[in-house]
């Protein structure tokens, strides 16, 4: 059956864009639809048989105007662009690691439309508001897609925290033990106490780096290319420590807790006893933890190396199942990518970080799909979960009202990793060679083409501020 078009709400701004695919990912699930564009948002999502009068059709109307564009996505799946919370631009200061030109070509390339950048690795951190507005500067006219920042808590920055907040950051970075970055100290028990008590009187969020330093002091030292070795210097252990402290803190003191990269599978039950006693906590994984294990990292290869680290297979079980039950939030990349010449096969001596920002996507996917997880599932945790943790209201869904945010992805189609062909600056990445399901056609974002057909486009991301309550 054909829907008039008059069926749908009409638009306040001429109908810029129609995509129509027969697979939609929206709140409800996936369906054919058309989704209409007027002034970056989407206008409608309407039914895949909508008479679409947008100077295509048989009649024109002046309150959609004639000169929209639109595009037959076929069976290509639209979804709402996705939203990166976890990523190290390193820019200004050790922009040979990445900057942000080349991290944002990368996100795009992978279709996330929507970056919120950490506060360490670059040169200043971004604990100050002066650090702040020097990044926010080397930024400006060099994202391709959306932006945010994170500030940083430090031993000594409890001054700097409202006026970072003010400014707009979406929340505070911390340590519980050491960052590797010398400028970057880590919160002893009592600046923790300090931090989450000043975060929770400006109702603001607390995003923790959970491992414990006492334990990580008393495990092995990582030392030469074997992997089993490095892993040990990693007990799961230092992560329960850290978390099970983090969720008292959170008790006592009201204060919004995200846990980052949850590696140890451990910790799953304390999290979802707190979550069901109202304790304000949430968590984060990575396509790292879901989609490699340990028993396939060979020795000397560095790549692999990332703190808290890629444990064993049967761990990576207990993760998908905490995806699966909602006691994980969300999935983000913590793409941490350094120089080549930083991945020495010495895991004791290699810097700690995985470069997968344009691969999350097909990599998470891959596994999804093999363990019968949908692309609706897929959309709700690597979009609208860290929407919702950033309170990105804008962002994560396809609805009316939202960002024209898209992501085009052909779910089917395999490609192998050719890491010559990634947009980071640094060619590494623990998916060299790996064959994954799923290619990224395009993105949009707020209704402009930013990549597809050849690469992404000039930069036109916005720096983006925390929306604040009303």
């Amino acid at each position: 059956m054909r829907v008039a078009a008059t069926d749908a709400r009409v638009p306040v701004a001429p109908v810029e864009l129609v995509l129509r695919s027969t697979r939609v990912v929206t709140p409800e699930g996936v369906r054919p639809a058309s989704v209409t564009v007027a002034d970056g948002r989407i206008e409608a999502v309407l039914p895949y048989e909508t008479d679409l009068p947008y100077g295509t059709g048989p009649t024109p109307g002046p309150a959609y105007g004639t000169g929209a564009v639109v595009e037959d996505l076929g069976d290509d799946v639209l979804l709402p662009g996705l939203v990166d919370t976890h990523v190290h631009i390193n820019d200004p200061g050790r922009a040979e690691w990445e900057g942000f030109a080349t991290a944002t070509r990368a996100a795009a390339a992978g279709g996330i439309t929507t970056l919120v950048d950490m506060p360490l690795n670059s040169l200043p951190p971004t604990t100050t508001l002066e650090h702040l507005r020097t990044k926010q500067g080397v930024a400006r006219d060099k994202a391709h897609v959306d932006l945010g920042f994170w500030g940083g808590a430090l031993p000594g920055n409890l001054a700097d925290l409202r006026p970072l907040h003010d400014a707009g950051v979406f929340g505070f970075k911390a340590f519980l033990s050491p960052s590797g970055v010398e400028e970057f100290p880590s919160l002893g028990p009592g600046d923790l106490e300090a931090v989450a008590a000043r975060i929770a009187a400006l109702d603001g969020l607390l995003i923790v780096h959970a491992e414990d330093p006492g334990h990580l002091l008393r495990a092995p030292q990582p030392e030469g290319p074997r992997y089993s070795g490095f892993l040990a210097s990693r007990p799961r252990a230092a992560e329960n420590e850290a978390i099970a402290r983090l969720i008292s803190v959170a008790r006592r003191l009201g204060t919004r807790v995200h846990i980052l990269h949850l590696s140890s599978s451990d910790a799953l039950p304390m999290i979802a006893a707190a979550k069901a006693d109202g304790v304000r906590v949430t968590v984060e994984t990575c396509p790292h933890f879901l989609t490699l294990t340990a028993e396939e990292v060979p020795d000397g290869a560095t790549e692999f190396k990332c703190c808290p680290p890629i444990r064993e297979a049967a761990n990576r079980d207990a993760l998908w199942a905490a995806l699966a039950d909602g006691t994980i939030d969300c999935v983000v990349s913590d793409h941490s990518p350094c120089t080549t010449d930083l991945k020495v096969p010495d895991f004791g001596r290699a810097w700690g970080g995985i470069s997968s920002l344009q691969l999350g996507l097909p990599a998470v996917w891959t596994e999804a799909r093999r363990r019968g997880h949908t692309l609706h599932d897929i959309a709700r945790w690597m979009s609208g979960g860290p929407a919702a943790l950033a309170g990105l209201d804008d962002k994560g869904a396809i609805e009316a009202g939202r960002h024209a945010d898209f992501a085009v992805l052909a779910p089917d189609e395999t490609f192998t990793v050719d890491p010559a062909a990634l947009h980071h600056r640094n060619h590494v990445t623990a998916y060299a060679g790996k064959t994954l399901h799923g290619v990224v056609r395009a993105a949009w974002l707020r209704g402009r083409r930013i990549t597809g057909h050849g690469g992404p486009t000039e930069p036109t991301g916005l720096l983006l501020e925390r929306q604040r309550s009303t």
